[in-house]
């Protein structure tokens, strides 16, 4: 042991209690051991690159070039998505991909190119292949979106997997975003991110990197187009970014770049470019449909590590119904099992729980379980014992259960990449939904084993069988999440086949919408924590995430009542709106923080209560198309670059523009609109873009603006659906999409589209159809009409 692992031991011991500190010191111990013997060592390596083109082999959207030392396999997708993989690496197995690989294009055609190089022409994109490697993707007008220099290779003289690099560069102008989580976004800063997804252990705030959930998933926009490219390897890496420079040096612009470097796995890539709706159109079909959550999900959520007791959930309950404020949902943490361990309940604090949980369902309020997925390793215990039975715990390269400590305890962990450990697992929710929860929130999957020192998760030896193939926790470790949520997701779906799941996860990696969302894990409790709370949902949805929301408040410490409101009036624009805290922090129901605050929250909660309608149609869309609930302002003008820059403020659908407050004691705030007329939602006043203006911003709200000619369905005073139309400017019309639903089940809505135009002197709203305009199937209420 050196000397700062016997400090770390020793602090570890003094910090989480004697019993829980000496075993995190055994487990570290334990993992390093298991490495030690379990992990093959990397040796001498030969370095190793493609070399020149020696033959090609046509095939169906494409084909295969072989070179001197690698091959490189080509496809175009009939979806527009173009794949390659090197040294014979196909789309399959993946877990990113939705069933199979999409068809070939059987109009891309390998084609011979200029010095000795070749070429897919698609009608998306053509894909030029250098004689020595290099990979470019151009745009049907010959504009290069980016180039991908031949990939290097270091492989173990004794053999095992190899360890690469692939260099790429972009537009000078181009800016990035995604890679997961990231709490320093939206747009990422030049810097090196790592593809590890990570439990930080502390409240995290811009910086801090990696966190719970990373993507080798990048979203490139520069002025020639918009490209998302995937590298589809789960294994460790990191990618360094590095924005370009226009002009620089002797006159000439420096391209941008991304170096991504990976411990393993396969080199395989997909690329889609196009406008940002079909990027992620084309990513959705490649990777799933995000999961349709219920109704009452999209509400407002109240959660807290500490309920202690049902008494407790009533005194809360009663509180939000006292004080006039709408509530869809609690949440119940650790604290209510039974000593921590999973599917249980403790009888002494919960023991009438299918009661309580009934009670609130009355009320329209809906109860949320937590599921870690280590098991207390204790015989008795149900679920050790019959996933003892049914031999489901991961295993050590010697054979035996790995062992690690979270909440219970000494715990193990299934192993979810395994078919019949995940139906194994999701039968488990039948006790669940017994108790009456109807919803279920992952936590602990990175996975989180504690330590005193080293990695807070499973030996990178640790056994998996990785749908048969078998492999290690270096491989399985960014999927185990993923694949948890898979078994959440089908086991519900056969338990309760009337409802649809809603299942949201702390950890994750591309695919994840198939199952459902995640939200900040623990964001820091201040201002820059809030501002990080913006940058994960934005990144997250440009990855395909579209249902994810922050801790408000932040998850740790006390905020200020004005920290508090500022977050929760950004929440109740956010899909995932869920106050939480930490054990140790302060309260986050709205009357603790005085009445100014508790009428201001009261404000933003109706509000969102009246726009479900268009929050419903959101998640419809987003299904079906891809499209995140929330978008960057860029969205519908990648090409303006004023818009590519800001971070601050987001589009949440077409319709609106919210901009909240991020910084203290701030009153009026710059907005920068993108083309078009906008609407102050509250004072109806009409804004021209593009352009930058200063707004109020009063404590009382933040500024949201309505898109001239929007047509959103609302909740009415009767409750019941009613469209809110944005007058269009002069000489326009408008225009919206609604997707009537308030269930809870599978039926697929037919979605109704409307037009808004100007007649005379009044706006027509018209219903479309087969047979032409139509009446609405709705009230109809029209505002900004006066600033025409």
């Amino acid at each position: 042991m050196n000397g700062r692992d016997l400090v770390r031991s020793v602090k570890a011991v003094g910090s989480v209690g004697a019993a829980q500190g000496v075993r995190t010191v055994r487990a570290a111990w334990r993992r390093r051991r298991a490495d030690a013997t379990g992990l093959p060592s990397r040796g001498a390596e030969r370095a190793r690159v493609p070399g020149a083109v020696q033959e090609v082999e046509p095939g169906p959207g494409g084909g295969v070039v072989r070179f001197s030392r690698s091959e490189l396999r080509i496809l175009v997708a009939v979806n527009g998505a173009v794949f390659w993989g090197w040294d014979g690496a196909e789309p399959e197995p993946s877990y990113a991909l939705a069933g199979r690989c999409p068809e070939a294009d059987p109009r891309a055609v390998l084609e011979p190119d200029k010095d000795g190089g070749w070429r897919v022409v698609a009608e998306r994109v053509t894909v030029v292949v250098s004689r020595h490697g290099a990979v470019e993707v151009r745009t049907p007008g010959g504009v290069t979106l980016r180039r991908d220099l031949p990939p290097r290779w270091w492989e173990p003289v004794g053999g095992g997997p190899a360890r690469w690099m692939q260099r790429s560069e972009v537009a000078a102008d181009a800016r990035f975003f995604g890679l997961g989580g990231r709490a320093s976004g939206p747009r990422l800063p030049d810097g090196t991110y790592r593809l590890w997804n990570t439990d930080p252990g502390h409240a995290f705030a811009p910086g801090d990197d990696p966190l719970y959930i990373t993507m080798p998933v990048q979203m490139v926009v520069s002025d020639g187009g918009t490209h998302l490219v995937f590298h589809d390897s789960s294994w460790d890496g990191t990618v360094t970014l590095r924005e370009g420079e226009e002009g620089a040096g002797s006159g000439h612009d420096r391209v941008g770049t991304s170096e991504l470097r990976m411990d393993g796995g396969p080199l395989r890539c997909w690329v889609m470019a196009g406008t940002p709706a079909r990027v992620l159109l084309a990513w959705a079909s490649l990777t799933g449909a995000p999961a349709l959550p219920p109704a009452w999900a999209l509400g407002h959520h109240h959660a807290r590590w500490g309920f202690g007791s049902e008494q407790e959930v009533r005194r809360i309950v009663a509180g939000y119904l006292e004080h006039g404020l709408p509530l869809d949902a609690v949440h119940l943490d650790i604290d209510h099992f039974d000593a921590h361990q999973v599917f249980t309940v403790d009888q002494d604090r919960f023991p009438k729980l299918p009661v309580l949980a009934e009670e609130l369902r009355r009320d329209g309020i809906r109860l949320v379980s937590i599921v870690d997925p280590a098991v207390k390793a204790l015989p008795g215990n149900a679920v050790y014992d019959g996933g003892t039975a049914e031999d489901v715990f991961v295993r050590d390269a010697s054979g035996r259960v790995v062992r690690g400590v979270v909440w219970p305890g000494e715990a193990v962990f299934p192993d979810f990449t395994h078919a019949r450990v995940r139906e194994w697992w999701g039968g488990l929710y039948e006790e669940r939904l017994a108790q009456g929860f109807s919803g279920f929130w992952h936590d602990m999957n990175e996975p989180t084993s504690f330590a005193a020192f080293g990695e807070a998760t499973l030996p990178r030896s640790a056994r998996h069988s990785l749908e048969g193939r078998g492999g290690d926790h270096r491989e399985a470790h960014n999927v185990y999440a993923l694949c948890m949520a898979r078994a959440g997701f089908e086991g519900l779906r056969k338990l309760d086949p009337q409802e649809r799941p809603f299942l949201f996860s702390r950890s994750g990696w591309a695919g994840l919408q198939r199952y459902g969302g995640t939200w900040s894990g623990d964001v820091a409790t201040d201002w820059p924590g809030l501002r990080a709370s913006l940058a994960l949902v934005m990144g997250l949805g440009l990855c395909g995430v579209p249902y994810s929301g922050p801790d408000i408040g932040g998850f740790d410490g006390d905020p200020s009542p004005e920290l508090f409101l500022r977050w929760f009036q950004l929440g109740a624009y956010l899909p995932l709106f869920r106050t939480h805290a930490s054990l140790r922090a302060g309260r986050r129901e709205p009357w603790e923080f005085g009445a100014e605050v508790l009428e201001h929250a009261r404000v933003a909660l109706v509000e969102r209560r009246r726009l479900l309608p268009y929050f419903m149609t959101l998640a419809h869309l987003a299904r079906r198309t891809g499209a995140p609930y929330v978008r960057p302002l860029w969205w519908a003008a990648p090409e303006e670059r004023a818009l590519r820059d800001c971070g601050d403020a987001f589009l949440l659908g077409d319709s609106l523009l919210v901009a909240p407050v991020l910084d203290p004691g701030a009153d009026r705030r710059a907005v920068q609109l993108p083309r078009g007329r906008w609407y102050d939602t509250v004072t109806e006043q009409a804004y021209e873009g593009p352009a930058q203006v200063l707004v109020d911003a009063p404590l009382s709200r933040i500024p949201v603006f309505a898109r001239a000619g929007a047509v959103l369905p609302v909740r009415g005073e009767d409750g019941k659906l009613e469209l809110e139309v944005w007058a269009p400017a002069p000489g326009r019309t408008g225009g919206g999409l609604v997707v009537p639903d308030g269930g809870d089940g599978w039926d697929e809505p037919e979605i109704e589209r409307y037009t808004a135009r100007w007649t005379g002197s009044r706006v027509v709203v018209e219903r479309e159809g087969e047979d032409g305009g139509g009446v609405p199937s709705h009230p109809v209420r029209v505002r900004g009409a006066g600033e025409r």
